[in-house]
């Protein structure tokens, strides 16, 4: 009974450019959806022929936040990516695992830096 759901990006924001975090956050809440219904949800990036990493922060990034490493690692699977696209999702992942496993200390951070910048 359990079929994965599959979001062809492309389709659903309409481009093979993701570059823009409107879009990206398309496929977040279709994904957020998915996957708080308890399905396997698939993303496939073909006929994608840019990505950058503010789409995938915001496609992908942004599940730390809703959703453990253990339910994104067993519910989502990711596919028609090139090996470099892998390598930017990989350091998404990794900056976004950091940033919520302690965002008050990072915002702070992010703060501080704002701070010094307007004296």
């Amino acid at each position: 009974m359990d079929k994965s759901i599959t979001i062809k990006v492309a389709d659903l924001i309409g481009s093979p450019l993701c570059i823009s975090a409107e879009d990206g956050q398309k496929v977040f809440d279709k994904v957020e959806g998915f996957l708080k219904d308890g399905r396997n949800v698939i993303i496939s990036f073909d006929r994608v022929t840019m990505l950058i990493s503010l789409f995938l922060n915001v496609a992908i990034g942004q599940l730390y936040g809703s959703f453990s490493e253990e339910e994104i690692r067993t519910k989502l699977r990711v596919e028609g990516l090139s090996g470099d696209d892998m390598e930017l999702l990989k350091r998404v992942v990794d900056n976004a695992k950091r940033y919520y496993a302690n965002p008050q200390q990072y915002d702070a951070a992010w703060q501080d830096e704002g701070d010094e910048d307007e004296q």
